[in-house]
């Protein structure tokens, strides 16, 4: 808890530095302390991916949820109505008929919809492309009854394909010149851009850039940081507020071990910049080579290493996002001693 709070003072003053608004993205974490602790620090609200974990946000008392994902399909519509009535709902739209259906709330709420046009950032998962067809869909949109355009949300993920400072702040100036010619297209047209909404974990630490063109930013590892930040140049291990403990149960072979934590523990993904699953802590030449559904598979050189079974390993993950999901609850600490548990309130809503 000790890093994770000043992982979050961190990033609250620097975003306040250079004048960003901080919506935090609450996936990382899933936790209503957690998010109470973001907007003590001075975030404006939280980002949600899916209308489950907004609603257990909402139940908590959070008042102002950007859903950062498509809402399609008329069970999502009527979940989304119902939150709409409750808080403050910020919806993101990238197609004529998830328009059409938040179109529909507004007009038989009486309350018109909020809401963001996803720009393409460069991953192609969704999004409307820059330049014309951006614009041509935002005046088509702003012309519909029931929906209060706001501005624009993009997602730059390909940052993650860059390592370094230099390579990072590169990649944040293409972002930023991205969203500047998209904001300046719009103003041409009369179309409003109150909102630009963008940023991922690194392009906020190069807040200094980013306030050229954004008002707000949605980035969420930061809270717990992860191996892939380490490989990025962004964090160091002391910056990691997330770890796995896992136990040797075998050694099958000299310079093999097999630990009991596996895909439901760790997840499968892969880290930015760094071999393996996940880096153990104090064991920099023990790589974790594989994972199985309930197995860890390391390799290390046994004139080098010696492990025990019994022996208790720290891991901190390739991905921090995604290990809160798979546990109900985390342990806390302060300065390396146990304090109590944190319940991870929004586990397994992804729908």
């Amino acid at each position: 808890m000790d890093i994770v709070e000043a992982n979050v003072s961190r990033m609250a003053h620097k975003l306040k530095e250079n004048g960003l608004r901080h919506r935090p993205h609450i996936k990382s974490h899933k936790s209503v302390e957690l998010a109470k602790l973001q907007l003590d620090a001075g975030a404006i609200g939280i980002t949600v991916a899916k209308l489950s974990e907004a609603e257990v946000f909402v139940r908590a008392g959070v008042r102002s949820v950007l859903v950062a994902y498509p809402l399609i399909g008329a069970d999502k519509l009527a979940r989304f109505a119902r939150l709409h009535q409750e808080a403050e709902m910020t919806a993101v739209v990238d197609s004529p008929e998830g328009a059409a259906g938040l179109s529909q709330i507004g007009i038989s709420s009486g309350k018109a919809v909020p809401m963001l046009i996803e720009i393409d950032g460069g991953l192609h998962r969704g999004g409307r492309q820059p330049g014309e067809d951006a614009v041509s869909f935002a005046k088509q949109l702003s012309g519909m009854p029931g929906l209060e355009l706001k501005g624009i949300m993009g997602y730059f993920g390909t940052i993650y394909g860059r390592a370094g400072e230099e390579e990072l702040r590169e990649a944040v100036r293409e972002e930023v010149s991205l969203l500047s010619k998209i904001v300046t297209d719009f103003r041409n047209e009369g179309l409003p851009v109150e909102i630009v909404s963008t940023g991922s974990t690194p392009a906020a630490i190069m807040g200094g850039e980013l306030k050229a063109a954004a008002t707000e930013v949605r980035a969420g590892n930061y809270i717990f940081m992860d191996a892939s930040g380490m490989g990025l140049g962004i964090a160091r291990e002391e910056d990691c507020a997330l770890r796995v403990i896992a136990t040797v149960v075998s050694l099958p072979l000299p310079g093999l071990a097999t630990i009991d934590a596996g895909t439901k523990t760790l997840s499968s993904d892969k880290g930015h910049n760094r071999p393996g699953f996940g880096m153990i802590t104090g064991h920099p030449d023990i790589e974790i080579t594989g994972l199985n559904e309930e197995h860890g598979f390391l390799s290390y050189d046994p004139s080098m290493v010696s492990l025990a079974i019994g022996e208790r390993l720290e891991i901190i993950p390739n991905h921090s996002c995604v290990i809160p999901n798979l546990a109900h609850q985390v342990y806390t600490a302060r300065k390396g001693k146990t304090t109590g548990t944190l319940r991870i309130d929004a586990k397994g809503c992804s729908y």
